[in-house]
């Protein structure tokens, strides 16, 4: 369970980070106002607190990983939001950073 929990856990960091992001860049480059920046300023700040119930106790693994997650994510989000179409260098690699993401987050320790 403690997988899915961390999993889970990624996917909410992901949107709140993206979503944040997107919503300053939607008020600022795409002139929507500063309703939409302060609300993405909100929610990469609740980004930061996701982070923080990973189970793992090490932040450089948790950030590490994450960025993984963010690459994928990003890719994603585009394509929901803005229709952006990868192509296929686009999802081999966001497959590799996810890989990546499985080996720093859930390989066995001892």
């Amino acid at each position: 369970m403690g997988v899915l929990r961390s999993i889970g856990l990624f996917v909410v960091a992901a949107m709140a980070e993206i979503g944040g992001a997107w919503l300053i860049w939607q008020g600022i480059r795409e002139h929507r106002g500063l309703i939409f920046a302060g609300l993405g300023v909100l929610a990469l700040g609740a980004y930061g607190f996701v982070a923080t119930l990973q189970p793992d106790p090490h932040f450089g693994r948790i950030l590490a990983a994450y960025g993984g997650v963010f690459v994928a994510g990003s890719l994603l989000w585009g394509m929901l939001v803005d229709g952006f179409r990868p192509d296929r260098w686009d999802l081999i690699g966001a497959a590799c950073c996810l890989a990546g993401v499985a080996v720093i987050m859930y390989a066995p320790r001892g």
